[in-house]
């Protein structure tokens, strides 16, 4: 249900826990959480684990216990050192705060109860230019707080008007759509609706004109993220995508006829940088709920994961949307959208996906009812694939940029030049503008929205040929914490379109 790629190339994975049960015991040693059901007063005790630590590497697992409050429909993201911070759930974990990390062989959650001002169940996290995060919405949550720093209690939440006024009979405002703009505001999407906020000052800086067509966020569940940043543009626009969903009011008649609508086709495009945006509407190949909407190293984007009819919740939704759709946004407009290979498995709700520094999108999950179910119309989905976009090709490895870690920086900072040296095995006549260096901040990934993802372009500086076929690039890291907030990112060398194995690196 819940994903975040680790600096340590490990992936958390997790979900509730409310069903005491899971397909992973914890270890032999691992003491069980004792808890009581509703009213009773004698102890129960669970062995089951509810997270685990995924090692893309080794495709091994190891249990991890989740002893306090319910991550069920939390959020998350990783802070500046590489600690992965989660935050709210469900019950008594709508206002815990869990930590991992950053970096430690077999350690466990850090968890902490009571710590937010308000509950915090379907809500949104957004890392800020300061490293601290910001957390918005949840169920009949209409606020946003700060996330304390470990150990300490959040100081109050910030009542905000706007998600009261998105919210409808079907809550359709949940997981609100969040991305930090150019100018360090928060674009902030519910519903139908969009604002600018500014988060010092806690002035709403611009309204946006409203999407027409039908709810975006949770239950109807479409999908967004932030357009790549070109740091070679002097403007560093900020351009929003969103795509897909459905009727306000599918959720209700799913739930109550279990007639599935169609997930709506369209996908929107709107620059926030301008004065008096206007959405840009063109149509998907297929309508899609639930999907997830991934940036990737080149600059495209993938769509991938879904249904076609319905709405996110049990048993809410039919027609898996099984084939993946390839973005491209320089193309024009009618030519951006190409079909791919479609997949044999359904990933409907609470199916996840992540871009990997290989550049294949690690996909998993899909249950569509509560508890685990192997004999259903959809079963309870364990099995994790790996999905190659087009430029992953082995015809094209002759071309792909090796980096050389050993002899790369990876560590940088706001406004300073670095360097990354890597060969190509075919580099014939190899020179500047084939090249393009990228930066992706891996995101929390949940209920088909990748909260903090981020693809920056960098500038290039200098292009360097040592002998032919290895080389050094001098690229200019981003100029300040607005434009990429301190963390770790992924960075890969692009040539002509086809990534090569990024490397990780600490921006400060």
């Amino acid at each position: 249900m819940h994903i975040n790629l680790l600096p340590t190339n490990k992936i958390i994975v997790f979900d509730a826990k409310v069903y005491r049960t899971s397909r992973i015991r914890l270890p032999e040693g691992m003491p069980c959480v004792p808890f009581r059901d509703p009213g009773s007063t004698v102890d129960k005790f669970d062995c089951f684990a509810h997270a685990v630590e995924y090692d893309i590497e080794t495709n091994q697992v190891r249990p991890l216990q989740v002893a306090q409050g319910d991550p069920w429909c939390s959020s998350g993201g990783l802070a500046p050192d590489g600690t992965f911070v989660s935050t709210g759930g469900f019950n008594t974990g709508a206002k815990t705060v869990r930590y991992m990390g950053p970096n430690c062989q077999g350690c466990q959650w850090r968890e902490y109860d009571q710590i937010l001002a308000a509950d915090r169940w379907y809500a949104t996290q957004q890392i800020l230019p300061n490293g601290d995060f910001f957390l918005i919405g949840g169920r009949k949550s209409f606020s946003y707080e700060f996330v304390p720093r470990e150990g300490q209690k959040s100081e109050k939440p910030y009542f905000f008007p706007f998600l009261y006024e998105t919210s409808d009979f079907d809550e359709n405002n949940l997981y609100p759509f969040v991305h930090l703009s150019t100018d360090g505001n928060l674009f902030i999407f519910a519903n139908n609706r969009s604002l600018l906020l500014n988060p010092i000052s806690h002035k709403i800086v611009r309204t946006f004109p409203v999407l027409p067509g039908g709810s975006r966020n949770y239950p109807a569940s479409g999908m967004s993220a932030l357009l790549p940043i070109d740091l070679n543009d002097p403007n560093t626009k900020a351009e929003i995508m969103v795509c897909g969903g459905n009727i306000p009011d599918a959720f209700h008649i799913a739930e109550t006829t279990k007639v599935f609508l169609p997930a709506l086709q369209d996908c929107n495009r709107l620059v926030i940088t301008e004065l008096y945006p206007e959405w840009e509407t063109e149509m998907m190949p297929s309508g899609r709920t639930m999907g997830d909407l991934l940036l990737l190293p080149n600059g495209q984007l993938l769509l991938i994961n879904g249904a076609r009819r319905g709405t996110s919740a049990w048993w809410d939704a039919d027609m898996p949307n099984y084939t993946p759709v390839l973005y491209t946004p320089e193309d024009p407009k009618g030519l951006r959208f190409r079909e791919l290979k479609p997949s044999q498995i359904a990933r409907m709700y609470h199916s996840t996906s992540t871009l990997l520094p290989s550049g294949k999108i690690w996909v998993s999950g899909s249950n569509t009812h509560n508890t685990y179910k192997d004999v259903d119309k959809f079963p309870t989905e364990t099995r994790v694939e790996a999905f190659s976009p087009p430029y992953l090709d082995a015809n094209f490895d002759v071309y792909r940029p090796q980096i050389n870690e050993a002899a790369s920086q990876k560590e940088m900072t706001y406004g300073s030049l670095f360097e990354t040296s890597f060969s190509v095995e075919d580099g014939a006549g190899l020179n500047q503008n084939d090249l393009k260096v990228s930066m992706y901040f891996p995101p929390f990934t949940t209920h088909g929205f990748s909260m903090g993802q981020r693809l920056l372009f960098l500038k290039i500086n200098e292009f360097i040929t040592d002998t032919v076929g290895f080389y050094r690039v001098r690229v200019e890291a981003p100029p300040s914490n607005v434009i990429a907030p301190p963390g770790y990112y992924l960075l890969f060398v692009v040539h002509r379109g086809l990534p090569g194995k990024a490397m990780w690196v600490h921006i400060q």
